[in-house]
């Protein structure tokens, strides 16, 4: 047997298989490209104007229980806002820190149109405008009275803009960072299948001005209870996002029993419910609710994925992450809405005493950044105004905090070498043999 008999009919069943399977790539790319993309149906939800229009006429028909404030900041020519919707059946000052304290964000990811439009269904039960089907209203106001809440109805607004402008897959901020991987707790760990346009962490932990206006909320508040609402799925996530880790003593026992509750009584036990890291299948580095259990050491912090179509494409992503049809619309915010309503009940009572922090690591302290920052906003809530005075001298107070130590050091090198000095020029005294 020669070489050429050898040779050709292997050159030709490679050139075989690879024209078949040049026409599977075609065929797929074809279907790809004759994909109908599904497109945003305002019949169903709101624009990001109409809603936040929406949300400041509901508090204002209603401002004897809620209070709305817009907060702001940027930095490298980069400006965000965050709407902070706080409800309190009386709203004194010395209600608020004697109460159960919840805070809850939607609308982290752009394209999750569904999480913001479940804020406003909650926020309009809040109010009395709608109604829990199969639910006590006389006992749902006293439960109501112990809690102070405040709902961020569209987390990310600049991200939800480009979403509406055409880019359905956007899940990242006005500049391309994803907001739930700018948070300090393992910040910047890319795992294998790191998808930069995905998950890009920003340049540093909380350089994205909407991270830092939560991380300042969030240390003001103190809430005992976080919520970090997303869709793509169907899960009650506690930590850890990072590692594949569940916690574990009196943390786990809490909120798990809380959440397996939430899923027997709510969804027939079909949603996931576990950490993060471990059920989701990856792991998720410089997430919120890491750093709100860490760091600001809110007792039961939990993420909550409230819809996914497992049957859309990957690039349909208005179906992939929200509903599309009425019926599935008005059912998802029925259940979470309920939901939601059912955390409110429970969550005190499975907590206990208000004044009780879950165990943190010893190594896990707020910065003097940090606790600036929380206390300027604190004094901004209070008194219902911004303090520009404050504001402005921020980084003069950084600053002089940082001399300050930087002097104390070099006194106490200085004291201490002149003591050495001293004692080197003492005459030492003859030792006996």
């Amino acid at each position: 047997m020669g070489l050429d008999d050898v040779v050709v009919p292997l050159a030709l069943s490679i050139s075989i298989c690879f024209l078949s399977c040049s026409r599977d790539l075609i065929f797929v790319d074809a279907k790809e490209q004759n994909l109908t993309v599904t497109p945003i149906n305002y019949d169903l939800y709101h624009s990001s104007g109409r809603f936040l229009e929406e949300i400041k006429a509901l508090v204002h028909r209603h401002s004897d229980m809620l209070a709305m404030e817009t907060i702001k900041a940027g930095n490298k020519g980069y400006g965000a806002e965050i709407t902070v919707v706080t409800y309190s059946e009386r709203k004194r000052e010395t209600d608020e820190r004697s109460k159960f304290r919840i805070l809850l964000s939607f609308g982290q990811h752009g394209r999750e149109l569904i999480t913001t439009e479940l804020a406003l269904r909650i926020l309009s039960i809040l109010s009395g405008e709608q109604s829990l089907p199969n639910m006590d209203q006389a006992s749902l106001n006293t439960t109501l009275d112990k809690l102070v809440i405040k709902v961020i109805p569209m987390e990310n607004l600049n991200g939800r803009k480009l979403v509406e402008a055409g880019d359905l897959c956007e899940r990242r901020n006005g500049r391309g960072v994803d907001l739930n991987r700018n948070w300090s707790v393992d910040w910047g760990k890319k795992e294998k299948d790191y998808d930069p346009y995905e998950e890009n962490p920003g340049t540093a932990p909380f350089s994205e001005p909407e991270a830092q206006i939560m991380r300042k909320l969030a240390i003001s508040f103190e809430p005992h209870v976080w919520i970090n609402v997303h869709s793509g799925m169907e899960a009650l996530f506690m930590p850890y996002d990072h590692k594949n880790t569940t916690l574990d003593g009196l943390p786990l026992k809490r909120m798990n029993s809380l959440l397996e509750e939430v899923n027997n009584l709510h969804f027939q036990k079909r949603c996931v419910v576990g950490s993060g890291g471990g059920s989701v299948g990856y792991f998720a580095h410089g997430t919120a609710t890491d750093f709100m259990y860490d760091v600001v050491r809110v007792p039961m912090s939990f993420t909550f994925e409230i819809y996914g179509d497992v049957t859309a494409s990957s690039r349909d992503c208005f179906k992939m992450f929200n509903p599309t049809d009425k019926t599935s619309y008005v059912r998802v915010l029925d259940e979470w809405s309920t939901t939601f309503f059912t955390i409110f009940k429970l969550g005190p009572l499975r907590l206990g005493d208000i004044n009780s922090k879950a165990p943190a690591k010893l190594d896990k302290f707020v910065s003097i950044d940090e606790y600036l920052d929380g206390y300027l906003m604190e004094r901004r809530n209070r008194y219902g105004k911004k303090m520009e005075v404050l504001d402005l001298g921020m980084q003069e107070i950084r600053t002089y905090f940082r001399l300050f130590l930087l002097s104390s050091v070099l006194l106490m090198f200085m004291f201490c070498s002149r003591i050495s000095k001293s004692k080197s020029s003492r005459p030492v005294p003859a030792m006996p043999l």
